[in-house]
């Protein structure tokens, strides 16, 4: 009989197309979390978002690829350049060798990389090599920018030279270096071929130099970069699966448990009823989010720990009032007296014959449960209250939030994840409701 209810509720779905559309929104956010496990697993996600190998090549606060293109297209990416040891040009001398170190590259974009650093990298030398750099720029003109002692891995942060910046007429050398000499005012591009070269002298006969200079673009990849060099399509998508997980988990803990609680009193009635409403009584006025903003503070801020908390504050929820009067007239249905004439446990009767009568009506209630306690781990990390080894959506909100992102222009900084929070928010709804019309034969005719 079960079964056949079954049957008839998916046909009868099939003809509201909210719930298809329902039904597309979360197999996409399903689809994009079992890619993101297999694709980047936990360990790579969290190394990489704490800082891994790739992180230090990519731009401070850049904008997504998608929307440079709704501009024009013309903002710089990301530029690195790395020395060739067939282009080395060597000068021995007595006690050393003379190394000159050229790095090329065709600057053709319409506007200023956001920053610009050079790697510097001298492995097995007894004496730190000395290099003195010269930039040259596609209309002849050369500009020394100074020298520097060489160890086994230096960075020079060419755009905070600010030495530089004083013979560069006051503008940052980021810009200064790339600008025409013609630029007055607003200073334009000079696009061309430039280059960077090393006047090295080192004290080695066989030890070399590495060199790799990077020019920051104003664009990365399709959610744009936070303050700390962070890719945040890797926050988007693995926080994905963390929000499913949690709504999921949460939602289907409490509706269990709080279901086999109310028919556990309705079925024992007396005093047993008594405790269990009682209690929710008294949970029913205990506010969730301060509760789990004080366990945040004064205790852990674990994901895991929030969802536990979480499930057992929803033990006894307002929900138990709602399924003790579905399941009172159930308890006097003819079946239930000739379960209890051929024998039945009391347990039996309970998870055989009451529970599985409302399950179908519960089903609308628990797919609309799922993204509320999303919705609750998002507040939860927008307070800063939220799990700091996980990368997730509020944590993004958050990090923009303490940023000013919308005050300083950085838009898709907040509009990415809270796009992704109203699709899963609407996808669960508009299935949920659908449900709840199929199940509910009062509102089929709405």
């Amino acid at each position: 009989m079960i079964g056949g209810r079954w049957r008839e509720g998916w046909q009868e779905l099939r003809r509201y197309p909210s719930a298809l559309v329902g039904m597309a929104i979360i197999a996409v956010l399903v689809g994009l979390s079992l890619y993101t496990v297999i694709a980047i697993p936990y360990s790579e996600a969290l190394e990489r978002w704490r800082g891994g190998e790739p992180w230090q090549m990519h731009p401070v606060n850049a904008e997504p690829v998608w929307l440079d293109r709704l501009r024009g297209g013309r903002q710089p990416r990301t530029l690195s350049v790395s020395s060739d040891a067939a282009e080395v040009a060597e000068a021995p001398f007595e006690g050393g060798r003379r190394l000159r170190i050229p790095l090329a590259f065709d600057y053709d974009y319409d506007g200023f990389p956001s920053e610009i650093n050079l790697f510097l990298s001298a492995e097995g030398h007894a004496q730190r090599p000395f290099a003195r750099l010269l930039w040259q720029t596609p209309d002849g003109r050369e500009l020394s920018l100074g020298g520097y002692r060489i160890g086994r891995g230096d960075r020079v942060s060419i755009s905070q030279d600010r030495v530089l910046e004083r013979r560069l007429g006051g503008r940052v050398p980021h810009i200064g270096l790339l600008a025409g000499p013609e630029a007055e005012g607003v200073p334009q591009v000079q696009q061309g071929r430039y280059r960077l070269v090393l006047d090295a002298v080192v004290f080695d006969d066989r030890a070399g130099i590495d060199a790799e200079l990077v020019l920051y673009g104003r664009v990365h990849g399709i959610a744009g970069t936070d303050h700390q060099r962070r890719d945040l399509s890797l926050a988007l998508m693995w926080g994905t699966p963390v929000a499913l997980a949690f709504g999921l988990l949460a939602a289907v803990g409490t509706t269990i448990t709080t279901l086999v609680i109310a028919a556990v009193g309705v079925w024992y009635r007396g005093w047993v009823d008594a405790i269990i409403q009682r209690l929710t009584e008294v949970n029913m006025i205990l506010p969730l989010l301060p509760i789990l903003v004080m366990v945040g503070t004064l205790y852990s801020t674990s994901i895991w720990l929030m969802l536990g908390v979480v499930v057992v504050l929803g033990i006894f929820s307002a929900g138990i009032k709602m399924y003790r009067a579905m399941l009172l007239p159930i308890r006097e249905a003819p079946y239930i007296e000739a379960a209890r004439a051929y024998g039945a446990s009391n347990p039996r009767i309970v998870m055989r014959y009451m529970i599985p009568r409302i399950l179908p009506v519960l089903i609308p209630t628990f797919v609309t449960l799922i993204p509320t306690f999303v919705f609750l781990e998002a507040s939860l990390a927008v307070l800063g209250l939220g799990d700091p080894v996980l990368p997730t959506w509020g944590k993004v909100l958050n990090d923009a939030q303490s940023q000013s992102a919308l005050y300083n222009g950085y838009y898709y900084w907040v509009v990415s994840p809270a796009v992704l929070l109203m699709l899963t928010g609407l996808g669960f709804a508009m299935l949920g409701f659908a449900l709840d019309r199929v199940f509910n034969p009062r509102l089929r005719s709405l």
